[in-house]
């Protein structure tokens, strides 16, 4: 997969790797990025292949993505910046609505909607430096990567209101105690990466499962969600990875899992 501001890399047989490749703007969102993501996620989405986890971070040391790229927005009509972030609104939420597990390794700074791209994935790992910030309301606008969603389901909806309303920056140990942040690491990809194959490890099918009961399940009541899990779980009991993790259990060996 070849996109003008992703880098794509296979690591290993089950790990992609993928870089917001524009170091120069701190991988800044543009427009292009919006339409390369859109097509990466959709692409993953209907035909996943090999790939069971994926990675995604930033390029260069400095910056995990400083958000939308403002220099591309100068002068921009009201009607093409309409347009432009319905390309971005389309792409996290075909980033959120992924079915493979998404660790991003925040390598530095990320703000606006950089932020956001890392809480649409499904959990963080930053870099000790990182900082972070959702600046919005201090250009006459507010989050709309979903920022107001996502923050307060990590974070709690005060410490949401704090974080946004005020426009602060936070670094990633404060990420980390409010329940932001899952690890912070002297090497947040390295560490990513090594969280990734444990995932990728496991059994596909459970995997994608387990997440969209997660998922979908926060979004209803305890009952309904229940019913949701179950309903997902059964799904998974005439697999073949089923029946190899349980003889494999038995035969005391690792499972070979084929994703059926």
């Amino acid at each position: 997969m070849n996109y003008q501001t992703l880098a794509t890399r296979q690591e290993g047989e089950h790990i992609l790797l993928v870089t917001l490749n524009r170091p120069q703007v701190l991988n800044a969102l543009n427009t292009q990025m919006g339409k390369d993501q859109i097509d990466l996620w959709t692409r993953l989405t209907a035909e996943p292949g090999s790939t069971r986890c994926v990675v995604l971070t930033g390029a260069g040391d400095r910056a995990f993505c400083a958000g939308a790229d403002l220099k591309e927005r100068d002068g921009m009509t009201e009607s093409v910046w309409r347009a432009q972030h319905e390309i971005f609104e389309r792409a996290f939420m075909a980033l959120m609505e992924l079915p493979l597990p998404v660790i991003a390794a925040v390598n530095g700074h990320a703000f606006g909607g950089g932020l956001e791209m890392a809480l649409c994935c499904d959990f963080i790992y930053a870099a000790r430096a990182a900082r972070m910030a959702l600046p919005e309301v201090r250009l006459g606008l507010m989050p709309g990567g979903a920022g107001t969603q996502n923050l307060p389901r990590a974070a709690g909806e005060r410490r949401a209101k704090e974080l946004i309303l005020s426009a602060e920056p936070f670094d990633a140990q404060q990420g980390y105690e409010w329940g932001i942040v899952n690890r912070v690491c002297d090497n947040a990809l390295e560490e990513a990466l090594s969280t990734a194959g444990k995932i990728a490890a496991n059994a596909p099918l459970s995997v994608r499962q387990a997440k969209k009961s997660i998922h979908y399940g926060l979004q209803m009541d305890l009952a309904t969600g229940y019913r949701f899990e179950i309903e997902a779980y059964n799904q998974l009991v005439g697999t073949d990875d089923r029946k190899e993790g349980v003889r494999a259990f038995n035969e005391k060996r690792k499972p070979k899992f084929q994703g059926k």
